[in-house]
């Protein structure tokens, strides 16, 4: 290898190090107020993976560099750049992972939306929590992003420029902002990272083969269930967390051109749309018996009338809709050996989430609204979408309300971290708190 050839690469791999010397810990490069800040566990989850990607980058490029320098007469020009080459594609991918974070952590820093985005960190927290310590929960940050979709980058995934995600890293859709529907999303996307630490889908692929064995008649019909199977956990997640309001923001993704919403790919892990939405009150209906899921169904019938469409797709979603009873009873039944024999309505405390319930926490607190302001996240979702349902609130009336309540939740994870911060400083200190409200 000519000496200008290796001093070309040298540089090269010197001004991979100039560019690595510029990524700064986020803690000192993006400016938030404090209410929009992450919370202790995902901030230091994402500096620990900055600095561990960091490292791991100055040691390959200085490998690198100590290869060059002794290889200088041994190794052909070829073979020095075929090793740059992949050097800097790990480099830049691991880069690029940095970036993602440092996209995401920037959003904190705009006017309400930062704040409103630490508040639905604190929903999606919430919407993850089971009692029973069925497992570790990783840290959950939100993001904005255009589209009318959300999307999750599950917790403990291998990231594509390698290592393990710190995060679960959730896209919510800017134009459902602010909106109870919004809830229907995030919480989708929430019960895909449940489903992972409980590993539904695995759990529930055998019971699903073993009625395509055993109910030869209705043998397609449980395929579709089973290619569908991690789409439709996370609906039934969110169906369970925040009830109606579920079904109605999924209409809300849904409502398409009439071609896209009885579209059937057989590689799309989403059910058909028209079938996913009844699907969804058919599961509502399982687990909170009330006329509300029918009037849905109907709606959504009317919505997209099926009778038109060529024979062999009507026979198709006749068939799913009649064999919906029976797959989604077999959801409700099927306890998981992560749950230690209970079902997955259990531990998400259905029961408490039922239609009049609902309701009558709304009235309760339309009376005492400090009330709301101290009940989980996620069951204020499920009270204002019932509610919605209901007739009983307007969107104007909701996207203000909401706007104070995500604020709130915000600025108590933030008070509660200092309040914590504060005990530990000072242990023989008595220190008092007082509940926060925002009427």
């Amino acid at each position: 290898m000519s000496p200008y050839a290796a001093s070309l690469l040298e540089q090269e791999a010197r001004s991979l190090q100039t560019r690595l010397a510029r990524v700064r810990p986020f803690a000192l490069i993006e400016p938030m107020v404090p209410a929009a800040a992450l919370l202790p566990s995902a901030q230091s989850a994402l500096e620990h993976y900055l600095v561990t990607g960091r490292r791991e980058l100055q040691a390959l490029v200085a490998a690198f560099q100590h290869w060059l320098a002794g290889a200088r007469e041994n190794a052909t020009a070829a073979e020095a750049q075929r090793r740059f080459t992949f050097l800097r594609l790990k480099f830049n991918a691991t880069l690029t992972q940095f970036d993602l974070f440092n996209d995401v952590i920037t959003q904190r820093s705009e006017h309400e939306n930062g704040v409103w985005l630490s508040g639905l960190d604190a929903v999606a927290a919430d919407a993850l929590a089971l009692p029973g310590s069925y497992y570790r929960m990783p840290p959950v940050v939100c993001y904005l992003d255009r589209g009318p979709g959300a999307a999750i980058r599950r917790a403990r995934t291998r990231l594509p420029g390698g290592g393990e995600n710190p995060v679960a890293v959730v896209r919510v859709p800017r134009e459902r902002m602010i909106g109870s529907g919004i809830a229907s999303s995030l919480i989708h996307e929430v019960g895909h990272q449940g489903a992972a630490l409980l590993d539904l889908v695995n759990s529930l692929r055998p019971e699903l083969q073993a009625m395509q064995q055993s109910d030869a008649a209705q043998r397609d019909t449980w395929q579709w269930w089973e290619r569908w199977i991690s789409e439709i956990v996370a609906d039934f997640w969110s169906v369970a967390r925040v009830g109606v309001v579920s079904t109605l923001g999924l209409i809300g993704v849904v409502s398409l051109p009439r071609v896209f919403v009885f579209r059937l790919s057989p590689d799309d892990p989403h059910p058909i749309p028209w079938i996913r939405v009844m699907l969804s009150c058919a599961m509502g209906q399982a687990l909170y018996p009330h006329p509300q899921w029918e009037r849905l169904a109907n709606v959504w019938h009317d919505y997209y009338p099926s009778a038109t469409l060529a024979p062999e797709t009507v026979d198709l979603l006749g068939r799913l809709r009649r064999g919906m009873p029976a797959f989604v009873q077999l959801l409700v039944r099927h306890k998981p050996a992560a749950l230690r024999g209970k079902t997955l309505p259990e531990v998400l405390d259905v029961a408490a989430r039922q239609p009049a319930l609902l309701a009558s926490l709304y009235r309760r607190w339309e009376n005492a609204p400090a009330q709301m302001y101290r009940a989980p996240p996620s069951l204020v979702f499920a009270v204002l979408g019932q509610a919605r349902a209901d007739g009983l609130v307007g969107p104007e009336d909701e996207n203000v309300l909401l706007a104070k309540l995500l604020t709130h939740w915000a600025l108590r994870s933030t008070l509660d971290t200092s309040f914590l911060c504060a005990s530990l400083d000072a242990p023989a200190q008595a220190l008092p708190r007082a509940p926060l409200t925002f009427h």
